[in-house]
This record gives C-alpha cells, structure tokens and sequence, in this order.
C-alpha cells in the first residue's frame, strides 16, 4: 500500500509534465520555417517548413544531449581519480593475498589469524611453544 502511493507521488510529475508538452505541441503545431542561410533571408539556399513544436522538442533535446556532454566532461577528474584508486586497491589486494600464500607455505600448521567472524577460532589458544632463545 505504502510502496503504491510513494509510486504516484513519484510519477505526479511526470505525468503533469508529459500533459503540458502535449498542450504545447497543441498550441504550436503551425507551420514555421527554418532557414540556414542568413545572407539571403529572401531567397534561402536551404529552408525547410516544420511545425513549431518539432524545433522546440529539437533545441530541447540537443540542450539535454549538449548539458550531458558537459556534465560528463566536468566529472573526468573524478573517473581518472577513481580508476586510480581502483587500480591500487586491486594491486594491495593481489600483494596481500601473495603475502598470506607466502606465509602459509612457510608455516603451513599454523595458517596465520582467523577469520574476523570466525569467533571459534578467534577463542581457540593454541599451546605455546618453548622458544630456543629463553633461559
């Protein structure tokens, strides 16, 4: 119930946005034309007459296609940083589990340190052994 409302509050807004873009290619469905030559606004080389809701919807969607372009550029600094960090990240996971191979093929009775979770293990004393160096 609670999951069906917070859905028609979310979609609220977008359906009242797609109702006024209808309205407003209802309004502005007469005919325009579009001219790329600004030397001869008399007679123009290339002119095409579309309606004028087609050049709003098109500058709308080239400003949302020129705004991503943008933002994506702005956030390069932040992708190189995370590729960087990435990459270290996977080059101390590769030296910590080469270390922990090194360590169990030194001692291979005693693995090293248990398991965080591992609360068995973590309570488990193993007897201590007599060092050669004691008196």
């Amino acid at each position: 119930m609670l999951r069906r409302i917070a859905k028609t509050i979310l979609l609220l807004p977008v359906i009242i946005f797609a109702v006024l873009v209808i309205l407003l290619a209802v309004a502005n469905r007469h005919e325009t034309m579009l001219s790329l030559d600004p030397l001869s606004p008399g007679q123009p080389a290339f002119s095409i007459s579309v309606p004028l809701f087609w050049l709003l919807f098109g500058a709308l969607g080239i400003g949302i296609v020129l705004g991503g372009i943008g933002a994506w550029a702005k956030q390069g600094k932040w992708r190189k940083q995370a590729r960087y960090k990435r990459r270290e990240a996977d080059t101390l996971r590769h030296e910590a589990d080469r270390l922990k191979e090194e360590v169990q093929a030194a001692n291979p009775r005693h693995p090293g340190l248990p398991a965080a979770g591992n609360k068995r293990a973590a309570c488990h004393v193993s007897p201590a052994r007599p060092s050669a160096a004691a008196p």
